[in-house]
């Protein structure tokens, strides 16, 4: 697939960066030369120097033959201008990234597509979203919803407590006679490699293990594992970014207490006016004293979004010590993601890796809907739609002929999740969730076409 990249920023260098492993042909535009020049000696891409709003430049990157066009400058309305502009020049398919999140929510009424603009994503708010839901499921470490949570990923570390710590797979289903969840991928502790688990798989202390639950799923999940899924009312978030605010004022919509801190004081006096349900707070929040004098103590989440990945990471480190339940941190930096649970963070949250996710989606076949990949395992999770002329169609499940690196996490029919096991019969229309590894991902793809 031939794809072309506006800006070279932290967003389109990780895109770029991620779309040249899986061997796609993969042009950048940006005007500045250092960022091209770092992507061009560290990836295996064209760089175009110019400002992609030249019909010119625009020209050279040979729009005309691109499959999909991606506009992800820090500027929006730059963004709408090179969609519309690539789409009329010939590309197949547009997306551009912004950051009103109005221009999502109304989307259809405007018309976008009309003007050129497949897609709109916007990463700031993707995080906001990724931050409710991981409140939401406070015991889980890693959350993804499916069609509105028809089936939710939920990951957790086994600990001692786990009831089906050294049983198999098919022992641990047996506890309970419905079935809703069922384990897609396993990470053993101290290692980097993922299992694709199957019912003589045994579950161990310490084990990184991957979910897919319907409804009653979770609540199923933390009896087992010895977790209570408490629910979370008082906020602190430090950070008034975008990411902050959004979060902030989510949150306060839906009956949360929250305290927002900010530094600049000026930002802090206009996040005052627009939050009036939250307490605005002009500090840093690096004041441990400061904290204690907020009453951190009666926090039940701490939430990080500042713009120093390490002032996040400390900043919930501290938080963590005086005893707050659940604790985000927002990092730039993806090796993190690897210490998360070892420096006792319980959820991380990278705005360029849901972005990519987002856009993802696009590059694979068949008729994909929704997608995420495994924070910290070389796995995906997709959920296909199945055309009546997919090779699965109108197929029980055990009589497939599905890779042993993938398993089928669930299906969605007519809204409703439902935990798919070896007799379910997969019918045209269904919304089927697959979890496989990256080198199985083609097989996958083949037989939902």
């Amino acid at each position: 697939m031939k794809i072309i990249i506006a800006g070279a920023g932290e967003v389109g260098f990780h895109l770029a960066k991620l779309l040249s492993y899986e061997s796609q042909e993969i042009t950048l535009l940006d005007p500045n030369k250092v960022s091209l020049a770092y992507a061009d000696t560290h990836l295996d891409i064209r760089v175009i120097r110019g400002d992609a709003t030249s019909i010119a430049i625009l020209k050279e990157a040979r729009v005309n033959t691109c499959d999909l066009f991606i506009a992800v400058t820090s500027s929006e309305t730059t963004n709408i201008t090179i969609c519309v502009l690539a789409k009329q020049l010939g590309a197949k398919k547009t997306i551009a990234r912004i950051s009103n999140t109005e221009f999502i929510h109304h989307k259809e009424e405007v018309g976008f597509t009309k003007f050129g603009i497949d897609e709109l994503i916007s990463p700031e708010a993707l995080a906001a979203s990724e931050i409710e839901l991981s409140l939401k499921q406070s015991s889980f470490n890693e959350n993804y919803e499916f069609e509105n949570g028809a089936l939710t990923m939920s990951g957790l570390t086994l600990s001692r407590s786990a009831s089906f710590v050294g049983k198999t797979v098919k022992e641990a289903a047996e506890i309970f006679p419905e079935l809703h969840f069922v384990p897609i991928a396993i990470q053993r502790f101290g290692t980097q490699y993922t299992i694709i688990p199957r019912g003589d798989t045994k579950f161990k202390r310490g084990d990184n293990v991957v979910f897919i639950t319907s409804e009653g799923g979770g609540d199923e999940l933390c009896r087992l594992t010895g977790r209570t899924n408490k629910a979370l009312k008082n906020v602190m978030i430090l950070g008034g970014s975008q990411i902050g605010f959004k979060t902030a004022r989510d949150l306060s919509e839906k009956g949360f207490n929250v305290k927002l801190l900010e530094g600049n004081r000026d930002r802090a006096f206009e996040i005052a006016e627009v939050l009036t349900k939250v307490l605005v707070i002009n500090s840093d929040g690096r004041n441990v004293d400061l904290l204690e004098e907020e009453n951190i103590r009666d926090m039940d989440a701490f939430i990080a979004v500042g713009g120093n990945s390490e002032t996040n990471i400390m900043s919930c480190l501290v938080a963590k010590s005086k005893g707050i339940k659940k604790t985000i941190a927002l990092v730039e930096n993806m090796d993190y993601f690897e210490l998360s649970h070892s420096i006792g963070i319980d959820t991380l949250v990278n705005k360029k890796l849901l972005a990519a996710n987002n856009i993802f989606r696009y590059i694979r076949r068949g008729e994909v809907v929704a997608m995420t990949k495994l924070n910290n395992l070389n796995a995906e999770l997709l959920e296909f739609e199945v055309k009546g002329t997919s090779a699965v169609c109108n197929k029980s499940i055990k009589s497939i002929d599905f890779p042993r690196s993938a398993i089928i996490g669930g299906v969605i029919r007519d809204g409703i999740g439902m935990i798919a096991l070896g007799d379910f019969k997969i019918q045209e229309g269904d919304r089927v969730v697959v979890c496989c590894l990256l080198q199985s991902i083609k097989r996958v793809e083949k037989l939902f076409l």
